[in-house]
């Protein structure tokens, strides 16, 4: 049998494009008309793919994409084959990486005061004018000029005015998605003090969360990523998003399992009572954490199945305790991951970890399924 025709027995990931672009599209009406509602596209689009959801995003309006590493702008830039759409670099400018960012079309975020002379000394050689992001560390204290290093910058500012073209000055948040944490307007204020500094360059502070928790936050640019995704920014309301993904996966197996018996590697599950288990097609090689086991629950039916015992490299094991006799699944029939009875953020909740890590642990073994 031909390897395109297998793909009806691999697990089944489901992801749906229009409503990619409406999650994009509802974004745009929460800001001014001056915002731009810029998109996070990296890691391959928080795994669902960026060769399909990049241009889905384009065809929803979105100009300025932001990837992290400079081989994602590069994949970006081939994919959209022009300079049209700008593209931002997250982590950078790294050591002898100007002639490829600039080959590329590529604009990098600058993060600390050395990379933004490296990028000044390269325009003196070549142009004037080379465009570059800005990224100011508010107190996130993982990449953007320090507070030292701004006070510096702030003194010399005139000695970049006429080299280069600081586009956006921009930052991020650290607690956004908690509603009233005190360290999000900490870090507002934080960055509107340094904002003034920047008088010909626009502004960027909004995730996600951001965008959805305060107006004063869009400034010129918000920068959504999780959101878009179907994830939910406003963890305390229901999503306001719409789900993207959905993943189901087959039964291979099923067994009763006597009282007293174990389950998995360890045999650290063990059933209080007869029971009926379902082995499935679904393990750490897929994205499906070993912290699952005994935690996480699937749906069959709209009726929960926990898993039980150790997640294994390619199998897990769950419980149909909660199923009725009548409708036990079979060898075959697909289980439900995430989808109408459970979102991503939900199991991510039951695993103790974020939706974000569950959709870019996403393995290469499902049949991907792009509804247009």
């Amino acid at each position: 049998m031909p390897y395109n025709q297998t793909r009806q027995f691999a697990a089944q990931l489901m992801i749906d494009l229009p409503a990619l672009a409406s999650n994009y599209k509802l974004c745009q009406t929460r800001v001014g008309p001056h915002c731009e509602v810029a998109a996070a596209v990296k890691a391959d689009a928080y795994g669902i793919g960026i060769s399909e959801a990049a241009p889905v995003l384009a065809g929803a309006g979105c100009k300025s994409f932001f990837v992290a590493t400079l081989e994602e702008g590069i994949e970006l830039r081939a994919l959209f084959g022009s300079a049209a759409h700008k593209i931002y670099i997250l982590n950078g400018l790294q050591k002898d990486a100007e002639d490829i960012i600039d080959f590329h079309s590529l604009t990098p975020v600058i993060n600390s005061l050395h990379e933004l002379e490296l990028w000044a000394a390269y325009a003196k050689r070549t142009r004037p004018y080379l465009k570059c992001a800005l990224h100011i560390d508010t107190g996130m204290a993982r990449l953007g000029l320090t507070p030292d290093e701004l006070e510096h910058l702030q003194n010399r500012i005139g000695e970049f005015a006429d080299i280069l073209d600081i586009e956006i000055v921009m930052s991020h948040f650290a607690c956004a998605d908690e509603k009233g944490h005190p360290f999000n307007e900490i870090q507002a204020q934080k960055f509107q003090n340094a904002a003034d500094s920047f008088v010909f360059s626009k502004f960027s502070l909004a995730n996600s969360s951001g965008l959805f928790r305060k107006d004063d936050w869009h400034y010129d640019m918000v920068r959504p990523g999780m959101c878009l995704y179907g994830l939910n920014p406003t963890p305390e309301t229901d999503n306001p998003m719409k789900p993207v993904v959905k993943l189901a996966v087959p039964i291979l197996q099923r067994r009763p399992l006597p009282e007293g018996k174990s389950v998995g590697y360890g045999a650290d599950w063990v059933a209080a009572s007869d029971t009926e288990l379902a082995t499935i097609q679904l393990g750490y090689a897929d994205g499906f954490a070993r912290l699952a086991g005994n935690k996480a629950k699937l749906y069959w039916q709209g009726h929960p199945c926990p898993v039980v015992g150790r997640v294994s490299m390619d199998l897990s094991v769950i419980s149909l305790e909660n199923v009725p006799r009548d409708l036990l699944p079979h060898p075959g029939d697909m289980i439900e991951v995430f989808g109408p009875h459970q979102s991503v953020d939900d199991l991510a909740c039951d695993m103790g970890t974020i939706g974000y890590e569950l959709l870019t642990m996403l393995g290469k073994r499902y049949n991907r399924r792009y509804e247009r």
